[in-house]
């Protein structure tokens, strides 16, 4: 039987904390791969360009293959997909810890564990989106949490790991425990809701939907002699192409948006502990940074998807969205005239706790402009299209830090970039706005009465539109005279 909607508690708090562990698994063990660039670099002899490239390889396999992680839950189950990612992950670590030279790392660190990370990654975040509605934000922000709390454990535990057991053994260990990701698999228990196969009128209100499809189906149901059914038969989505969500002017929107926001938050991180250093704070200090930055996230993630969730704000989370980004946006620009320890240190409060809570909403945004039927597909793209900005924006950043002899053009561009972003989602918001209060005020009184004639048992509709007492009209004469 069909959910009439998520359950918002029950086997959906299961749920949420096998997300949490997944992306301990899988986030949290990937920026937790650069505690070994040191062990790399002395050990193969090779410069910190060629050695960083494992980071950004594993990234953008992740981001880059998650539509296919989209695809395999879909198709087959979100259990099998996590499951598989899971092994391929393990594998791809296990296989490093025997690897002769960088460009063996490269395969099995970076493109293997990418993979397998990407199988799990999306299908589990779209996971909780089927089980929480009310509460959909705060439980998208305690799974998200597990990124910075997993970073938080594991960084000292792989330090230690590495100082008794050498990369080999630590990289040996950390496969042993990403095949946790087996067990989060297990959970996934799937969910049939209501939504997954929409009736006709329900179909029809979709503003994706072709007009001309529209008026086809509409003609095609009121000259049906069924007419009393159609409304109770279900027209599943399934007969439409399962990307058909890249069509829409919303979804069109987030995605050149989710470009520019990758682009301006990513550098951050790999040069925030870089740019302390070049202003003479000590080592131990700039660590500490990251420390800071990486806690807050965690209350971001939380406090921000339980304050969304309120009432008050619920209706405008769209709005509580492109806020947490622009902020960030401007944080990255004030970021270049901060050359001190305690100026450096509420940055870090701020930067890490609205990167935090846009993160967190990530999933909430794109499930109110797709639902939650297409949930899992549309993840798997809005990941897809952080690949390419995560991963050119750290060696474009460099570059300008090469070109002008310091961080400011980088910071800056992080900055414009995030901003950009949040504002176009915000001028798109209005614009759509200001189209409905137009369309609004040119048919707010010029409605017309649809008349219908029959001609036995077929009915006809002069205007292909029917209002309720229409339709209340031919499901009676149609009934009556199927009982002739």
């Amino acid at each position: 039987a069909r959910r009439t909607g998520p359950p918002d508690g029950g086997w959906g708090w299961m749920i949420v904390a096998g997300c949490f562990l997944v992306t301990i698994c899988t986030r949290a063990v990937t920026r937790c791969i650069s505690i070994f660039f040191v062990e790399f670099q002395a050990y193969f002899g090779q410069d910190y360009a060629r050695t960083a490239w494992i980071h950004s390889i594993v990234d953008c396999a992740t981001m880059l293959c998650a539509p296919l992680g989209s695809l395999i839950s879909n198709h087959v189950s979100c259990q099998v997909g996590i499951m598989l990612g899971g092994l391929l992950a393990s594998t791809g670590l296990i296989l490093g810890s025997f690897a002769t030279s960088l460009e063996h790392l490269y395969l099995s660190l970076g493109v293997l564990t990418g993979l397998g990370f990407a199988l799990c990654y999306s299908p589990a975040i779209a996971m909780v989106g089927k089980y929480f509605n009310k509460r959909k934000a705060l439980a998208y922000g305690i799974a998200m949490s597990g990124s910075g709390i997993g970073t938080f454990i594991l960084a000292p535990v792989v330090q230690l790991l590495i100082e008794q057991f050498s990369w080999r053994g630590a990289l040996l260990i950390l496969g042993g425990f990403v095949l946790n990701l087996c067990v989060c698999g297990a959970l996934m228990r799937p969910i049939s809701l209501k939504e997954d196969c929409k009736t006709a009128p329900e179909f029809l209100e979709q503003d994706y939907v072709p007009e001309t499809e529209k008026q086809d189906l509409k003609r095609m149901f009121i000259c049906s002699p069924l007419i009393k059914l159609w409304p109770h038969e279900c027209l599943c989505y399934c007969s439409w192409k399962e990307y058909d969500f890249l069509l829409m002017p919303g979804f069109m929107v987030l995605a050149v948006s989710v470009l520019f926001m990758a682009y301006g938050c990513s550098p951050l991180f790999v040069y925030l502990v870089p740019y302390a250093l070049s202003v003479g704070v000590s080592h131990h200090q700039a660590a500490f940074l990251m420390s800071i930055l990486g806690v807050i996230d965690i209350i971001g993630n939380i406090t921000f998807g339980w304050l969304t969730d309120r009432r008050c704000l619920k209706k405008h989370r769209y709005f509580c969205y492109l806020f947490a980004v622009g902020m960030d946006g401007l944080c990255c620009l004030f970021l270049p005239v901060l050359q001190s320890f305690p100026l450096l240190v509420p940055f870090s409060f701020t930067f890490g706790y609205f990167d935090g809570a846009y993160v967190t909403l990530i999933p909430v945004m794109t499930a109110d402009v797709v639902g939650t039927s297409l949930l899992s597909s549309a993840l798997g793209v809005v990941y897809f299209l952080h690949a390419i900005p995560y991963l050119v924006s750290p060696p474009v950043a460099g570059w300008l830090v090469d070109t002008t002899g310091s961080y400011t053009a980088s910071f800056l561009l992080c900055g414009f970039s995030m901003i950009f972003s949040s504002a176009l989602l915000c001028f798109a918001r209005l614009a759509k706005k200001i189209k409905r209060t137009h369309l609004q005020s040119l048919t707010g009184n010029t409605a017309l009465k649809q008349h219908i004639w029959t001609n036995g048992a077929i009915a006809y509709s002069v205007t292909a539109e029917l209002d309720q007492k229409d339709v209340e009209f031919l499901a009676v004469d149609t009934n009556s005279f199927s009982n002739r």
